[in-house]
């Protein structure tokens, strides 16, 4: 793994790379006592031909950094980023799966690991990026999923001032109550809904959320509550080049329950059909299956990931 250390007011310098293991923090550490943390997680992909790509590591990077400013945290730049992530794929290049049998997950850390008393920032911070391997399990194990929407427990508060839109470490253990009753009652995941109205489609627990009608496809926008992900961001300029019509607005439960299809995006889930939600005790089924465009966008981003498809936009970046 790769460790990077920074006092308070300081700047990042050169990190090291150390066996992967357990580490050791104060109890006073700002991440255990306050939460200030955030992270990250790509993924790095083997070719057919034997080569290694990262996707679009840079925008992690800038998203790390937006982070980091909300929480009062110093950054990595993004060429030290974008550097330790190499880093970290290179010592672990053996535990990148071969092509279609998965990927080589990727997380970077960045936490508050100086000890304080005090609800202010933490003296020290540390950067910390781990991997393991993992299987295409969305896909492989799962299939389209079958999704709750939540209209009582909310993810984040409505807006620009909460920390909904950044990765901080808080946003995530918030939403095991109402996932843990979905999944005991056979659901895939919840759906949440914003906090003002509690009539719109936000996001699931982890991966943004899209829905097809006709020509046009609608996703939540960026305004503060949604995380801006790099998988949502890529996969609008994919639909884009490819004709159709992307509008980013508040989507109406009632408008996404009358969709020809409705998909997710993330680092995890990849690309993958909603096959039906349930809301209000109403399932409603939607399209899935090799002919829908979710389908045609997943092999579209799959293919420029995996190197079958060409990069013309230059998302890759190779590991040497």
């Amino acid at each position: 793994m790769y460790v990077m250390k920074c006092a308070k007011g300081d700047k990042f310098s050169e990190g090291t790379l150390t066996r992967y293991g357990n580490i050791e923090l104060s109890p006073f550490a700002g991440i255990l006592n306050y939460g200030q943390g955030i992270f990250e997680g790509l993924k790095a992909y083997r070719t057919e031909d034997g080569r290694v790509l990262v996707f679009r590591p840079e925008e992690n990077a800038l998203r790390m950094k937006a982070g980091a400013d909300r929480l009062c945290m110093p950054s990595p730049s993004i060429d030290q980023f974008v550097n330790a992530v190499k880093q970290i794929v290179l010592a672990n290049k053996r535990w990148v799966p071969p092509p279609g049998k998965g990927s080589l997950y990727i997380r970077p850390l960045l936490m508050g690991t100086g000890a304080l008393l005090g609800l202010a920032p933490a003296p020290e911070y540390t950067f910390l990026v781990y991997c393991c391997p993992v299987s295409c399990y969305y896909k492989k194990d799962i299939g389209p999923l079958n999704l709750k929407v939540e209209d009582k427990l909310y993810r984040a508060i409505s807006g620009h001032g909460g920390t909904g839109g950044i990765k901080s470490v808080t946003n995530y253990a918030p939403v095991y109550t109402a996932t843990t009753a979905a999944k005991a009652n056979g659901f895939s995941d919840v759906l949440f809904l914003d906090s003002a109205t509690g009539k719109n489609v936000e996001e699931a627990s982890s991966c943004n959320v899209f829905v097809v009608k006709g020509n046009a496809i609608f996703t939540p926008e960026l305004d503060g509550t949604i995380l801006p992900g790099i998988t949502r961001k890529t996969i609008i300029e994919i639909a884009i080049d490819l004709g159709y019509q992307v509008m980013e607005r508040a989507i109406p439960v009632e408008k996404m329950l009358g969709a020809d299809e409705v998909f997710c995006t993330g680092t995890a889930v990849v690309v993958n059909s909603v096959a039906s939600v349930t809301y209000n005790d109403t399932r409603t089924e939607f399209k899935t299956g090799p002919e829908t465009l979710c389908e045609k966008l997943r092999k579209t981003l799959v293919g420029i990931q995996t190197g079958s498809i060409e990069d013309r936009k230059k998302w890759t970046v190779q590991v040497n």
